[in-house]
């Protein structure tokens, strides 16, 4: 089971790393936009349009991603004093409560949404002459079924957690590198930093 909670957890990520190269080009959309607008003196309509759509397919794809990597947003002021019994029954809680309903008529809406959409051949009507928005809103049941498929994993890491009392491993990824961590590579304690500012505070009463 733990290789299938892996694969799926490889799939959520290499998506996610795939559609965050669309940060990379609207950084370049957004540049030539501004560049083509107030210099040149010659905006694109489209752009604005295509923005949204870009951003937007970023934020869908990475909600598999980030609930493999456990990266969502929760108020774990208490939850991180719990035991991981605790833990697992609480989110096993919230999945089936709120996550699958929520996720389920995502995919689901978003199945219809995004079909009504292709037998149209639906273009944007925020701006004239607008691009083809039927290829983004494809976006909409993709993203949600990934974020149900990843939710079902996470689901069954809370059944296994929950009888061998530790979480699964999951897979590791790139992290933001946070105060603790950048002190053990920089070999630096909290004490050496209380020194460092006593010893600024003496120089700086020295100067006066």
């Amino acid at each position: 089971m733990q290789k299938t909670f892996l694969l799926v957890d490889k799939v959520s990520t290499w998506l996610g790393h795939a559609f965050s190269w669309l940060l990379v080009a609207l950084t370049f959309l957004i540049t030539w936009e501004v560049f083509s607008r107030y210099v040149l003196s010659n905006p694109n309509p489209w752009a604005f349009d295509l923005m949204m759509m870009m951003y937007g397919s970023i934020f869908m794809m990475a909600g598999a991603y980030t609930l493999s990597q456990n990266g969502h947003v929760r108020g774990d002021v208490l939850y991180s004093f719990f035991p991981p019994r605790l833990q697992a029954g609480l989110d096993l809680l919230l999945y089936f409560l709120f996550f699958i309903p929520g996720v389920f008529a995502l995919a689901w809406a978003g199945y219809f949404y995004a079909g009504e959409s292709w037998a149209i051949k639906e273009i944007s009507n925020i701006t004239s002459d607008g691009p083809p928005i039927y290829p983004f809103k494809t976006i909409i049941p993709l993203a949600g079924t990934m974020l149900l498929i990843q939710g079902v994993v996470e689901i069954l890491r809370c059944v296994v957690c929950l009888k061998e009392g530790r979480w699964p491993s999951r897979k590791a990824d790139v992290e933001e590198v946070d105060v603790d961590k950048l002190k053990e590579m920089v070999h630096v304690s909290d004490q050496d930093i209380v020194e460092l500012d006593k010893y600024i505070v003496s120089k700086e009463g020295a100067t006066k």
